[in-house]
């Protein structure tokens, strides 16, 4: 049995109430590890307000989730009916109502900038790959909470995107029509799918959410937060073993984040108050209108945060399918003729793009459209083995990188606003152009990722007290 600790003579209340807490659960401990005695790098700039931002909306959806489902029926029949009784009739009711469904969308946002942060100053880097990839399986587990959790209102847009979704299920090979069985819990969207949905979003996909968010948080606060600069802080210590270029998480960067907060809550508030449907696009206008299997909407697209992976998924058609065979063809073939390495090694590459080919041409295209969508999504974990710059930090890579991020970002912009829009030939091939772009980041990273000239990268972090 560990020495139990004695609190000092004179000591207040509180501190004996601690030392007792402290003998029995490493309180204070954990709190030293974490927040007080956790050293973060001093230089960090607007980009680091969103992981901090990504827990507050947690909280919140977790909080006005709770009261939500205080009233909310899980009933095909009562479902949209409770969802209106909220709204009307419980007290602030459509207060709460608005904050979780304006905080999905504000989930999104501030992830999105979270993840593009990591992309900008290479978070995702040795020594930092698992914290990478608990943020993307906690990526991946925020998709499934939303798209559940857009089922429940049993509105028109719930209703048929629910369906659309689940149907694409069906073209995986084999296995495919019982899993979508299997997901609806019956042979059409109904009742079954609505109970599935809830008690995934409310209790199964949170529980494993936190646990990834406390995973996440570990594991970085086991390697120490990355900088804008992408230097190790904990190279260069003092005598007392602190990083010279690191400060106290608290009070420095407690303080700092309260910034982060007020900014973040005006614009929230706003948000929630004046424009809680923003134009559509966080609550569309058909999930007013009750959920009717008789009358499909003339145009069916999902929430804006999933538009990029559903225009994906749109333009993946055979005509694109058969651009993909030539294209890894024509590969190949170059690879044989002018590329490096052994004969024996470029036979391989060649038996592998046959194999790719035969593979593409065997499954239809819907298939390859839903592995597409899925393809974008698993690709982003690969980001620590794809990326073999030198430097860590957008700050010290040629100019032209830049340019190239930006690209993708717009990239992603456009396929988000095509996702949103219905059907088009026009529409369908930007999309097809912009899902190669997206792909072709990551798959030729390893290639470009090393050109053009790089900046030397200082020793310490680059700061300016403000």
């Amino acid at each position: 049995m560990a020495e139990m600790k004695q609190a000092p003579a004179g000591a207040s209340a509180g501190e004996k109430f601690m030392t007792w807490v402290d003998n029995r659960f490493p309180a204070t401990k954990l709190w030293n590890e974490h927040v007080g005695e956790y050293y973060a790098p001093k230089n960090f700039n607007f980009w680091y307000f969103f992981g901090s931002l990504a827990l507050l909306v947690l909280v919140i959806q977790i909080v006005t989730g709770i009261f939500l489902v205080m009233h909310y029926k899980p009933d095909a029949n009562l479902a949209f009916a409770s969802v209106e009784y909220i709204m009307r009739d419980v007290p602030w009711g459509w207060l709460i109502r608005y904050m979780h469904s304006t905080g999905a969308s504000a989930f999104f946002v501030v992830v999105y900038l979270h993840m593009f942060r990591g992309l900008l100053y290479g978070s995702y880097r040795t020594p930092r790959e698992l914290v990478w990839i608990f943020g993307c399986l906690i990526f991946l587990c925020l998709m499934a909470e939303a798209f559940m959790g857009y089922l429940l209102p049993w509105g028109q847009m719930s209703f048929w995107g629910a369906q659309v979704i689940i149907n694409l299920f069906a073209a995986i090979p084999f296995v495919g029509p019982d899993l979508a069985l299997l997901i609806r819990g019956d042979f059409v969207v109904g009742d079954a799918t609505l109970n599935r949905f809830f008690s995934l979003h409310v209790i199964a996909v949170p529980l494993v959410l936190l646990g990834l968010v406390v995973a996440h948080i570990i594991a970085l606060h086991e390697v120490g937060s990355n900088n804008p600069d992408g230097i190790e802080i904990k190279a260069k210590k003092d005598e007392k073993g602190r990083p010279l270029d690191g400060i106290p998480f608290h009070p420095y960067y407690t303080v700092h984040d309260i910034m982060g907060v007020a900014g973040f809550l005006i614009v929230f508030t706003a948000v929630v108050f004046f424009a809680p449907e923003f134009g559509g696009y966080f609550l569309e206008y058909n999930n007013f209108i009750p959920a009717d299997p008789y009358k499909t909407p003339p145009h069916i697209a999902p929430v804006w945060y999933f538009t990029p992976f559903y225009s994906m998924l749109r333009a993946t058609t055979d005509q694109f399918v058969n651009v993909l065979c030539v294209l890894i063809a024509l590969g190949a073939v170059l690879n044989l003729v002018k590329g490096a390495g052994t004969g024996k090694s470029k036979i391989t590459g060649l038996v592998i793009a046959a194999v790719v080919i035969v593979l593409l041409k065997t499954f239809e295209a819907k298939f390859w459209g839903v592995a597409v969508m899925g393809g974008a999504v698993v690709i982003l974990a690969g980001l620590p083995w794809f990326d073999k710059s030198p430097v860590k930090s957008i700050r010290y890579r040629p100019n032209w990188h830049k340019l190239v991020y930006a690209v993708f970002v717009v990239n992603f912009i456009v396929l988000g606003y095509l996702g949103v829009q219905p059907p088009s030939p026009t529409g369908e091939l930007v999309s097809q152009v912009g899902t190669l772009v997206y792909f072709g980041f990551f798959v030729l990273m390893p290639w470009w990722s090393q050109l053009g000239t790089f900046k030397p990268v200082p020793d310490r972090v680059t700061f300016k007290p403000h």
